[in-house]
This record gives structure tokens, sequence and C-alpha cells, in this order.
């Protein structure tokens, strides 16, 4: 209890734990500070504390263990997902008021979002579907408004998680369009980076990664995120994220930064191990760990953190949602305190 108590502490102090695992220690070099490494996310984080973010929200109804162990999650920053089922009218406010509410008070506190309009409007079955000419037209109006709502604010945000998706079905040209002007627009807010969604370690190649990104806009971007929906250890995508900033660089487009999901990959693993270990599971749902000393099983991953102490990752964050019913809907207790109770870090 002593070692979840210090965890809780350090969150509310939106503070970076050291790595408690010795292979992803060994494989990245100590931290530096965040201001000389990655200015762009520098601290202070806000942190959402709505009753209706499903997290926070079980956090308030619980008590004893069960809240200590949700502070692990309910209490640090990390990216609330805006999509689809928030119509165009709406998401200037909707965004507005989550930005408010994270930096409550403060404006020079980091705001975080996912956003995943493509394929949360269509979802993967739109792979399949074309995007006629109101169908673009409405992409680009639900992006105008949603910078509408960021404005000023200091904001990180991934753009499009599971993008590679968007390299099957109808038209990735257009698809692939869309995103960036996405990007361009976003990335011309005051105070917003933006990384574009490149699947991860276990998914494309880097020289598919980096053209897939130069497709999608990463040319107005800070740079790409990796791990949104997959499992792989943090070292994995921490070298994968090098060869890609390579690839991108032959490409002519130099200087691109990553960031790296570490919310489901404490005990992390890859697409063909799961399969292996699970013929007949569920990818998007899988096992969460059941011990401390369990591996290979989806578990909280290194804290959110600007000091990763590499020149080509400017921070671990969270935009995965282990806690949630295949990483999507709904909130589920039993998946969040055990992600909670087993992490390693």
């Amino acid at each position: 209890m002593t070692r979840l108590l210090r965890a809780v502490l350090a969150t509310l102090l939106v503070a970076a734990l050291t790595c408690g695992g010795t292979s992803v220690a060994q494989a990245r070099p100590a931290a530096a500070p965040a201001e000389a490494t990655t200015p762009h996310l520098a601290q202070p984080w806000g942190v959402y504390t709505s009753k209706y973010d499903e997290a926070y929200g079980a956090y308030l109804r619980a008590s004893g263990t069960d809240k200590t162990l949700l502070a692990k999650i309910a209490l640090t920053p990390r990216a609330r997902w805006f999509g689809g089922w928030v119509g165009t009218r709406a998401i200037t406010a909707k965004v507005r008021s989550y930005v408010a509410n994270s930096q409550n008070g403060n404006p020079d506190d980091l705001v975080q979002l996912a956003v995943f309009r493509e394929w949360g409007r269509f979802g993967e079955k739109g792979k399949g579907h074309s995007f006629g000419p109101a169908q673009q037209r409405a992409y680009r109006a639900w992006i105008d408004a949603l910078a509408a709502g960021i404005g000023n604010a200091r904001t990180a945000i991934v753009l499009e998680p599971d993008l590679p998706l968007a390299l099957k079905g109808w038209s990735p040209s257009v698809r692939l369009g869309l995103v960036a002007y996405a990007a361009q627009t976003l990335s011309a807010l005051p105070r917003t980076s933006v990384y574009l969604d490149a699947g991860d370690a276990d998914w494309l190649t880097a020289s598919q990664a980096a053209s897939l990104l130069q497709r999608a806009g990463v040319q107005y971007a800070r740079g790409f995120a990796l791990g949104a929906t997959h499992y792989s250890p943090a070292a994995d995508d921490v070298a994968h994220a090098h060869d890609v900033v390579a690839a991108l660089t032959r490409l002519g487009l130099p200087g691109k930064k990553a960031v790296i999901d570490t919310a489901d990959n404490g005990q992390g693993f890859t697409w063909s191990q799961y399969w292996t270990m699970h013929p007949h599971g569920d990818f998007d749902n899988a096992d969460v760990c059941r011990s401390l000393t369990q591996t290979r099983c989806d578990t909280l991953g290194i804290r959110p953190t600007p000091n990763t102490g590499d020149a080509d990752v400017d921070g671990y964050l969270w935009f995965g949602r282990p806690w949630l019913y295949r990483q999507a809907s709904p909130f589920k207790m039993g998946r969040a305190l055990a992600v909670a109770a087993t992490t390693p870090y």
C-alpha cells in the first residue's frame, strides 16, 4: 500500500516516475531536463477532472483500495479522445470545456487530445466506404470547429489513431488528404503540437510509416505517434521511432519527433506474440496482467513524461485506454483495477 500511495502523490504532482523494469531502463538513456529536450511538452500538464470522464468518474465514486488504484489512472495527465460521435455544432464547445477543466485556471498547463474524426465517424467499416464531396466538406468543417475550440490553448494532439487503416479500402489519397488538412489546420494554432499516428513497431515498416506520414501531411506537424492501439514494448517503439525519423529524413522531412503511448505496455508484446498465445483472442481487448510477475499481458506502462532522454522522442504519453472495453467503451472496473494493481511502474 505504501508503494501505491507514493504513486498517487507522484501523480498529483504531475511528476514522472523512474522506470521500474530493467529491460526498458537499459533500452533508453537517463532522463534529461524537460525544458532542454522537449519544450513542446514541457510540464506542467493538465488533468481532466470531470465526473463525465470514465476513469475520473469511477475514482470519485470509489473508496479504499479501489480508490487508491484508480487514482493511478484518474489523476494522470492523459489524452481524451474526440471523434465523429461529437457533432460539428457541438465540438467547439465540448473541446473548449475540456480545455478549461483540464487547465483549471492555468493557461500554461498542457492539454492532450486524440483526434479520431475519420475512423471515429465511419468506424473500421469505413475503410470500404467512399468519402464523397459532402463527407469531405464535413470532415474539414469538423476540424475547423475543433480548432476553434482549442484556440490559443497549449495542447498536444495525436491525430487519427489507427491511421494506417486509411491505406486500405476506398481512395487512400482522399482520406490521407483530409488528414493532411487536419494536420495543417491544427498545427497552425499558436500553442498546439500535432503528432500524426504512424501505427506501431509491429505494424508498418519504417519506410511504409514514413510514406504514410508524408502523404498525411507530417510536413505541417511536429511529428508522429506510435502505439495508440497496439502493445509493443516501449523500447521497441523507441527503436522504431529512430528508424521512422531516418526514413522521413531520406524523404526530405528532417527533424520530426515522436511521442509514444505507454498506457498499456508495461509488460509489452507484439501482434504476432499475442496471436501465438491467444489464437482465438480479441487483440483490442487483450488479457490484462493478473500479477506483478506475469509478462506479455496488458498493464500500465511508463508514466507520462517529457523526460525521455532521447532526442527523437518528445515524450511518453497516455493516449491508449486499457481501462476501457476494446480500448473504446465502456469503462470496465475490473480491467482498470487490474492494470493499476499489476503495473511495474
